[in-house]
């Protein structure tokens, strides 16, 4: 691994040398044709995608240079198909949206595709809702010509806002047609997001073993591992503990024993104690260089999960033998929390708590009762509705309290109210229907 990383260094610097001889000689003669500046940087961004953080710098570079010579460039630049591809491909590359408005506003020869033109304002203005079914149809129709990779990722961009599911063809035509780029590596981890999201278990784990055997060191790997824990912990029930292994196998063990500590973290505040256990455990088992921080903190987690369990106090003892200073603000809190449970489900019950109470539940409960006796009593019947009746007839009814007086001529006089507002708007309807 570290000999290809090398070489490709080395082509890096070469290419990035003869770049810049290019751009020096562009103050003598017209300098590199822009399609070639657009390979450069193409090539700069496919190797910050493979690892070689030297690259972002010079990503950085090439944008304004591109920049700059396009909007000095002569209108008869544009006439030579290949460069009206590579002011499209920069812009979808993370060039100034302005540029682009700015080669439209001076295409009096129509050397751009208007539609593509449109379809990409839109997007880089935020509003690629709007045109999402053409840009679907441009997408396909310029499929095997440059700008189809990138025009696929963007068209599977603004499809996910939409519907998921038809996104995941898109995104998977852009990197089958620029396979090892910043293209696939985008559509990889998109379509990873797209799935841990919609719950899509079968096709979210066949992009995170596509992405971990291509693209591990992508300053991106972080947001992956990211997605990755999500989808299975959100949905472990279709995860298989070798699913796991198998991809996790093509790291190294220190990015290994990283995936599995925020697994068995997020699991742990999830509820998924056995989840929370299993990640704990391999982080455990993972080699770390004879230090022991790494392995206290899968203790940590796996006793956070474990305070849910019939195993609590030891799941306490874990929680306690890490020390609050040697944990960040996040994982203080979850200390906290977790000790917080523990503590409630430990607490003796408060003997009180245990009777049955004596007191009424409802208001005037045993004034009614008593005078239900009474009037049982007087009137000799069982508490039936025969009774009540006759009790009710033969014994005048207390008088009610003035709280409930009050309550029932409030009552009474919305009920009128509302009448009233019905039967008016009764007769206006009869009025529209004659």
């Amino acid at each position: 691994m570290a000999r290809k990383q090398h070489r490709h260094r080395l082509a890096l610097t070469l290419t990035l040398g003869m770049l810049m001889s290019g751009v020096a000689s562009a103050e003598r003669q017209d300098g590199l044709p822009l399609y070639k500046m657009l390979r450069s940087l193409e090539f700069v961004q496919d190797s910050v995608v493979a690892g070689d953080s030297s690259a972002a710098e010079m990503q950085r570079f090439l944008l304004g240079t591109i920049d700059e010579r396009l909007r000095s460039a002569d209108k008869s630049v544009f006439e030579d198909s290949r460069n009206v591809d590579a002011a499209l491909i920069y812009a979808m590359s993370g060039g100034n949206p302005e540029t682009l408005e700015y080669l439209m506003s001076r295409d009096v020869n129509g050397n751009f595709d208007n539609r593509v033109a449109d379809v990409l304002r839109k997007y880089l203005n935020g509003k690629g809702l709007l045109v999402v079914n053409t840009l679907v149809d441009i997408s396909k129709e310029y499929r095997g010509k440059p700008i189809g990779p990138y025009l696929s990722l963007v068209a599977g961009n603004v499809m996910s806002g939409k519907n998921a599911k038809a996104a995941l063809p898109l995104y998977d035509w852009a990197r089958l047609m620029a396979p090892g780029t910043i293209v696939e590596e985008s559509a990889l981890r998109r379509s990873l997001a797209l799935c841990a999201d919609a719950g899509m278990v079968p096709q979210g784990l066949d992009y995170a073993r596509r992405y971990t055997r291509r693209f591990l060191h992508s300053p991106y790997a972080s947001q992956f591992a990211d997605l990755f824990v999500q989808l299975v912990v959100d949905h472990d029930s279709g995860v298989k503990q070798q699913d796991i292994v198998d991809i996790l196998s093509f790291m190294d063990p220190p990015r290994q024993r990283e995936i599995y500590l925020r697994m068995a973290r997020r699991a742990a505040i999830a509820g998924k104690a056995d989840l929370a256990a299993l990640a704990a455990n391999r982080a455990q088992a993972i080699s770390n260089d004879g230090g022991d921080a790494f392995g206290a903190l899968a203790n940590f987690y796996g006793g956070v999960a474990g305070i849910s369990t019939p195993e609590l106090k030891a799941a306490i003892d874990d929680v306690n033998q890490m020390p609050a200073g040697e944990l960040n603000a996040r994982d203080r809190a979850l200390r906290d929390a977790a000790k917080a449970v523990a503590a409630e489900i430990l607490r003796t019950p408060d003997a009180a708590s245990l009777g049955q109470g004596s007191f009424p539940n409802l208001p005037n409960q045993q004034k009614t009762e008593h005078d239900a006796a009474v009037t049982n009593q007087a009137g000799g019947q069982s508490p039936g509705t025969a009774g009540v009746e006759q009790g009710a007839s033969a014994n005048a009814a207390p008088a009610p309290e003035g709280g409930r007086q009050e309550a029932d001529s409030s009552f009474n006089a919305f009920v009128t109210t509302s009448r009233s507002k019905l039967d008016a708007i009764d007769g206006l309807l009869k009025q529209e229907s004659h």
